[in-house]
This record gives structure tokens, C-alpha cells and sequence, in this order.
């Protein structure tokens, strides 16, 4: 088959090296709008057994990343500068530039080469392909095309995504007050020198502050002042670190005719539980396998990958909405007593209950448990 992959994201590089690697003879053609080692953001995190399913279906991709992760066991929350651990909540990291030049490197063993400044308004140019791929991101072109009927909604919290020359210890959940209502920032580090730093706050606070109205560098100094305790004197770093309020994608269809999405062109996954990267992995992966299953037959393992993805993708959706929502309501968690505070963080997506953490987190609990017998003596 003839098949071209828009967007040269990590769902599309994947992608392209697991068709080329298991069919050869596939015709594989990779176009990117933005010039070669060019990305936005900083690091991705991962849970700690996020990755499994890599080493399971692809062990020498998996061997490659690995060594070049940062790697830490516990979580840590900082509720106005009193610290609980979640002992046992491990993640790993890495830069995204970095896990980007790893994936082309996988892509370049098969023999495919990325055509990187390569904007597309329409798909009028792929009409001799079998196949188009929609892995372009939250701005798809190809979701765009009419058949897949999606719908777009933004969450009500702005954030922004910056970094920092402090590399933290674990990944650290901090809230914080300000002049104008709380801020919350998300921050680990993605290697020895450097940490991914997001920040967010709510929609009222934000308008208090007038955060929309300043520059960026006014932006920048309002949040190392609120941060100050946490950045220890170290600045924040730009790039394309644009303030926005999250999009929830979802698509009625998945595939429509001879096209089909996968990672955050089909679906968004809220930042809180780390999973937009390895999910858009997941998806790379899963439609491989359906066409590497059902060959030239291309309805059927469009088809396929829509059945046997979709129960998946939902289930951990859902979950980041959840965790997105109570995200959404952190100032007021915040007026809770620490110890409080915290089970109502490992609550808010519904996936862990307290008989789970005891094996997971048996210092926390313990600790838990302890503040409740305390405090009903």
C-alpha cells in the first residue's frame, strides 16, 4: 500500500517505522509542517509502567528510550509548603526533542525519511494514496475533512507549559496563593539540567489577574514571584509556552473512507495523569497490528483498529476527565487540611481505592490512617 502519515509527532514517526518495519514493501511517506528538530514544550512523563506494552511489542525501541529517561518512585504533593509523599507512584521522563530524535532514528533503520516543512491546508495532494494517516495534533487537518463528525470543547483552567533549569527530585504537584486566586504547578525533571515546569489557574483567577492583557515576560515574572519557594531563584523558560485553556477532542468516527486518526488528532488526554504520549504510542501501535492482520484489506483493519482500541482509549479518557475536573475545582481543595488534601488528589480519577494504595503506597496510608485516628480522638 501507498500511505502517507501527516504529522511528524511521535504518533507519526511510530507509526511509520512499525508499517515500514513490518511490511517493506509498503510505500511510507511522512510530511511535517515544522522544520526538522523543531518541537514545543519540553519533557513528557510517563507512569513507571506506562512503557510496558513497548518492551512487550517492541523491545529494541523500548532498550533505546530507557537509558536516556530520568527515573524517580515517589510523588510529591505541596500544599503551601507542607509536603506529603505518595510513596511508590513512580514515573519516568524525557525531552520531547529527545524522544522525537530517538523515534526518527527508529524510522531511518526501516528507510523512511520525513518531508519536514511541509504545511498542509487540504489533503487535494493525497488523492493517489491508500491510505491518509491524521496524525497532526490538536489542529488536524485531516480531522477537518468531513466524515468524522468531531466535536471540540475547552475546559474552563488556563495553562501553560514552561521550563526550568532546576531539576526536581520527582515529579511535584505545588498550589499555591497569589494576589488574585490560586496556581497550581505540575513540575518534574526530563533530564540532569532541565525540568518541565506547568503552570495553571482558574478561569476566575485569571481574569483577576489579568493575565491576558500583559506580556509574556509580565507573565513570566507574576509567575517566578508566585513560585519563588519552588524555583528556588531559577527563571522560567520559553517555548511556544502559549497560556490556553485545554481542548477536549472526540471523534464519532475514527476513520472515514480512506482515512483514519490516531494520538491527539482523534482524541486528547488531560495533561494531570501523563498519558497523551503514550496513548498516541498505543494508538501507532494498535493500527500496525490491524494492518499488518488484514493486509490490502484496508475497511477491515480500519475497522479493527477502531473495535479493539476503543474500549481502551475510553476507559482512559475518562479518567483524565475526571482528574481534569477535579483540577478544574483545586482552589477549593485547597482550603482542605493537608492530609485531606491529598486523598482527595489520588481520588479525583476514580481508578485507585484505598485497599490498592495500602499495597502501593504503604507509607502514605499508614500515614493516612494515623491523621485519622488523631483526629477523631
Amino acid at each position: 500500500m501507498k500511505i502517507a502519515i501527516v504529522g511528524g509527532g511521535p504518533a507519526g514517526l511510530y507509526l511509520g517505522y512499525l508499517l515500514k518495519r513490518g511490511h517493506s514493501r509498503h510505500s511510507v511517506d511522512i510530511f511535517e509542517q515544522n522544520p526538522q528538530g523543531n518541537t514545543w514544550g519540553f519533557g513528557v512523563v510517563f507512569s513507571d509502567r506506562a512503557l510496558d506494552f513497548l518492551n512487550l511489542d517492541d523491545p529494541e525501541t523500548y532498550q533505546r528510550l530507557i537509558p536516556k529517561m530520568e527515573h524517580w518512585v515517589d510523588l510529591k504533593l505541596d500544599l503551601l509548603g507542607e509536603q506529603i509523599i505518595l510513596d511508590g507512584i513512580g514515573f519516568a521522563s524525557i525531552g520531547r526533542l529527545q524522544l522525537l530524535e530517538i523515534l526518527s532514528e527508529r524510522l531511518t533503520s526501516v528507510g523512511v525519511t520525513p518531508e519536514f516543512s511541509t504545511p498542509l491546508k487540504d489533503l487535494s495532494c493525497f488523492h493517489d494514496y491508500d491510505l491518509v494517516v491524521g496524525a497532526d495534533g490538536l489542529n488536524s487537518v485531516v480531522r477537518q475533512q468531513p466524515g468524522f463528525h468531531s466535536e471540540t470543547r475547552l475546559l474552563s483552567n488556563f495553562f501553560a507549559w514552561y521550563g526550568t533549569k532546576k531539576p526536581f527530585d520527582t515529579l511535584t504537584q505545588s498550589f499555591r496563593n497569589s494576589p488574585w486566586g490560586p496556581f497550581n504547578a505540575h513540575h518534574y525533571r526530563y533530564s540532569k539540567e532541565m525540568s518541565t515546569f506547568i503552570i495553571e489557574t482558574n478561569l476566575e483567577t485569571w481574569e483577576r489577574s489579568g493575565f491576558s492583557k500583559i506580556t509574556d515576560q509580565e507573565r513570566i515574572k507574576a509567575c517566578e514571584t508566585i513560585f519563588a519557594d519552588v524555583l528556588e531563584g531559577e527563571p522560567l523558560v520559553q517555548n511556544r509556552s502559549t497560556w490556553r485553556q485545554f481542548p477536549v477532542i472526540q471523534c464519532e468516527n475514527w476513520f472515514h473512507e480512506n482515512m483514519v486518526l490516531i494520538g491527539d488528532a482523534l482524541h486528547t488526554a488531560h495533561f494531570s495523569i501523563g498519558s497523551g504520549t503514550r496513548l498516541a504510542l498505543e494508538d501507532s501501535l494498535a493500527l500496525s497490528k490491524a494492518i499488518r492482520f488484514h493486509g490490502t484489506d484496508l475497511q477491515s483493519a480500519l475497522k479493527t483498529f477502531e473495535k479493539e482500541r476503543k474500549p481502551v482509549l475510553s476507559k482512559l479518557v475518562d479518567a483524565s476527565l475526571q482528574s481534569a475536573k477535579w483540577y478544574e475545582n483545586f482552589g477549593e481543595h485547597m482550603n482542605l487540611p493537608p492530609w485531606e488534601f491529598a486523598e482527595s488528589y489520588l481520588a479525583r480519577a476514580g481508578r485507585i481505592d484505598e485497599e490498592r494504595m495500602k499495597t502501593i503506597s504503604p507509607k502514605f496510608m499508614a500515614g493516612l490512617l494515623q491523621y485519622r485516628k488523631n483526629i477523631s480522638i
